[in-house]
């Protein structure tokens, strides 16, 4: 993407997808070009010991973090898909 002329590239993921109840919530992180994490992989991945320093680690080093919320109330009046882009939009 780089090699694109695309200067700032975002990863964004969500959970809470697959629960009968509860909020879903989206994360975006912006990281620098050449940015490297220890151990930062796929979160099912990484050991839950692990998780609070890596997270430490990408909230140092990110240049933007954005995090929406959206409460089980508006999945049941949206549905669980329209409610994930709701969240990744916040």
């Amino acid at each position: 993407l780089y090699k694109q002329g695309l200067t700032l590239i975002v990863g964004i993921d969500e959970v809470g997808r697959g629960p009968l109840a509860g909020p879903v919530v989206a994360a975006a992180v912006i990281l620098p070009k050449n940015c490297k994490i220890k151990g930062l992989n796929d979160s099912k991945k990484i050991p839950k010991k692990k998780h609070l320093e890596i997270f430490q680690a990408v909230q140092d080093q990110a240049l933007s973090i954005g995090i929406g919320i959206i409460d089980n109330q508006v999945i049941d009046q949206v549905n669980i898909y329209e409610a994930t882009k709701l969240a990744m939009q916040e």
